[in-house]
């Protein structure tokens, strides 16, 4: 008779996704009566852009949008809020929720009491950070676009966009979390995504910046994403759309990677 193999050594087997799958069903699960959290995460850029677009916006008039043509204020803004709900969403959950399932909960010790791998882990809780990033990004779509900031059919390659760029920002966040050992670590978070939603062109043009300030914005993330969905719901497409989709993929690998890495060391001690 054959011995059975460890729920580990069966772990390696089998494509990842459809095993992946049952960590995005188990947040399903869990977030089913606590909906409202993530829900509320959506009126943050909303209360912005009413704000900053509309409000500040009678006082500013047009701006120098993508392709150098004149946009309404709130049109230029709008799109950078949506970019940066989506990151914000994705970071939230592979942050903060997988610091504490990792090291309070001890929830992926017991998934990996089950066929489950450690890259299974990593990829079902980048997919879920994933889906909450773009739960923000396909409310916000509808919102810019019933109130006529969103003027190209393109605008529906900002819900991609927008995962693309949750999933760089959240793979990386999630590596990062993967090193810190205490909760208070978390300000080092605080300290990166504020900076980059002030000034990764989400207010006022990257050309308002000196010529130094504006090569480091223009390395950021939040700024490749931003810069790449403002083209798509004004409709102004250029070749450097491929370098901000290869940049912010590129970058998500890398990240998938080193979470998976450091899961399999810190959870096979």
């Amino acid at each position: 008779m054959s011995a059975i193999a460890p729920p580990q050594a069966r772990a390696t087997t089998g494509r990842v996704m459809p095993r992946a799958w049952h960590l995005i069903e188990r947040n399903l699960f869990v977030y089913r009566r606590t909906w409202t959290i993530i829900v509320s995460g959506f009126f943050e850029p909303l209360f912005y852009l009413v704000a900053m677009g509309y409000g500040l916006g009678r006082l500013i008039g047009d701006v120098t949008g993508p392709g150098g043509q004149p946009i309404p204020y709130a049109m230029f803004v709008a799109p950078a809020l949506l970019a940066t709900g989506a990151m914000n969403g994705a970071v939230a959950e592979a942050t903060f929720n997988f610091f504490f399932k990792l090291n309070y909960n001890r929830t992926f010790q017991a998934i990996l009491a089950t066929p489950l791998s450690v890259r299974d882990v990593a990829v079902g809780e980048i997919a879920w950070a994933l889906i909450r990033g773009g739960l923000y990004a396909i409310g916000f779509i509808v919102v810019i676009a019933a109130l006529g900031l969103a003027t190209s059919p393109l605008a529906l390659l900002a819900i991609p966009a927008a995962l693309l760029l949750g999933f760089a920002a959240g793979a990386v966040g999630m590596a990062a979390t993967s090193f810190m050992r205490s909760h208070q670590d978390f300000d080092l978070i605080n300290v990166i995504t504020l900076p980059m939603f002030l000034f990764s062109a989400t207010f006022y043009p990257i050309e308002t910046y000196p010529e130094a300030i504006r090569g480091i914005v223009a390395i950021t993330p939040l700024y490749q994403g931003v810069a790449l969905i403002r083209g798509l719901t004004v409709g102004v497409l250029g070749p450097e759309m491929l370098f901000q989709v290869a940049y912010l993929a590129v970058m998500g690998m890398i990240g998938l990677w080193i979470t998976s890495r450091r899961l399999d060391r810190l959870l096979r001690k």
